[in-house]
């Protein structure tokens, strides 16, 4: 049996949830998709999904595995266009969107660039901090910054995102510094509104059982929240508290003394900048070149001092 055919089955399945869902796309039997899901099981010796009347749910195993076969099967179509691309211009429309503070910063500054290579692409950009449906709004790619982005999508790491906490020296002397993630409780914290991306709170790395660092989640509560990552960054500047924040927003101020790190043995390690985009058989060349073009300039430490 096809090993690639048995991958794309697998990949189908993970993502849609659904043996039928998955046959029928692919239009044929669901039987069929069992019998090339159970092929891979064996062949790899583990089990990749738990399968039950009622749904589909991807073991831990098959979640780490979901993720390569993505880029693979990704990569492979790339692959594929280059060389039927050939001298093909990209053309046609490209829909971008991006987190609102750092689409502004580092991906903004690059669409124009990136038209002056490919001036028979136009392009529209949309700047939200809200989680955009790329599928369902009609968009060729996304920028996620910070976890993993969601598995019915593929992904591209495009560079590592290094969170902390931060808060000006004037508000750590009034009010005192944390010194451990628990103690965020009695502290004006600043976050994000539930409609924004951060979704799953702060990360922490702290000691476990075994002795270990543990991740640790918390969702601080304060008097100030808002969507848009810039107003926090704002506040937490004009000392109303502390904010969690990427490296990239905060490197300046930190080197200026207008912020100081907290919490600094307990910051998690770096999650990650994707571009993610859905599923299809062929990726449109003007996308491919766009993200081929974003690792390209996320790659060199001088581009992230610039901005």
């Amino acid at each position: 049996m096809d090993k690639l055919k048995q991958l794309e089955s697998f990949v189908s399945v993970a993502t849609r949830g659904s043996l039928t869902a998955a046959a029928r796309a692919e239009g044929v039997a669901p039987a069929i998709m069992g019998r090339r899901l159970d092929a891979l099981e064996e062949r790899l010796g583990v089990k990749l999904l738990v399968r039950t009347t009622r749904r589909i749910t991807l073991t831990h195993e098959g979640s780490a595995f979901l993720e390569d076969c993505q880029r693979l099967l990704a990569d492979l179509a790339n692959a594929e266009a280059s060389v039927s691309a050939g001298g093909v211009k990209a053309s046609g429309h490209l829909r971008v969107t991006a987190p609102a503070g750092f689409g502004r910063r580092h991906v903004a500054p690059l669409v124009p660039r990136f038209r002056e290579l490919h001036m028979d692409v136009t392009i529209s950009l949309n700047l939200s901090d809200r989680v955009v449906d790329v599928a369902g709004e009609g968009y060729d790619c996304a920028v996620r910054v910070g976890d993993f982005p969601d598995s019915s999508l593929v992904s591209v790491r495009l560079a590592d995102n290094r969170r902390l906490c931060v808060a000006t020296p004037q508000y750590l002397r009034q009010h005192g510094t944390p010194e451990h993630p628990n103690d965020l409780a009695r502290f004006d914290c600043l976050t994000l509104s539930s409609d924004a991306s951060q979704t799953r709170g702060w990360a922490f790395v702290v000691p476990g059982r075994n002795g270990e660092g543990e991740l640790l989640h918390i969702k601080p509560q304060g008097p100030l929240d808002c969507s848009d990552g810039q107003v926090l960054h704002d506040w937490c500047l004009q000392g109303f508290g502390i904010a969690w924040r990427s490296t990239w927003e905060v490197e300046q101020e930190i080197s200026e003394g207008r912020l100081a790190e907290v919490l600094a043995p307990f910051a998690a390690p770096p999650n990650g900048i994707y571009a993610v985009f859905p599923q299809r058989k062929h990726l449109p060349l003007r996308v491919r070149l766009w993200i081929d073009f974003l690792k390209h300039h996320y790659a060199q430490p001088r581009f992230w001092m610039a901005g």
